[in-house]
């Protein structure tokens, strides 16, 4: 199985993506969001409005094993990102190894 981690990093860095809770709501609402990447331990309420509106668009979740700082770190950021959605994947594996 090829890394989450990888292929997040290279959805940022040559995709599109959305990064924090209302953008990638957004990009669900708008029908852009292809799969959505959200921490293991963001806030209960984020993980919660997350799930219902991708479940409503049909859109895939996956968890990330880490914490928002780390899913931050992850996408070249130096502040904590707790979800993420991939638009487009760029050079990334992304959504054929994890949708």
């Amino acid at each position: 199985m090829a890394d989450l981690a990888t292929d997040i990093r290279l959805a940022v860095d040559s995709g599109t993506t959305a990064l924090g809770m209302n953008s990638v709501i957004d990009s669900i609402k708008n029908s852009s969001a292809k799969l959505i990447v959200i921490a293991t331990n963001a806030k209960k309420e984020l993980r919660q409005d997350i799930m219902h509106i991708a479940k409503l668009a049909a859109i895939s979740v996956i968890n990330f094993e880490g914490t928002p700082v780390d899913l931050g770190a992850v996408c070249g950021k130096s502040f904590s990102v707790a979800v993420v959605s991939i638009i487009e994947p760029g050079n990334s594996s992304i959504l054929a190894n994890f949708k």
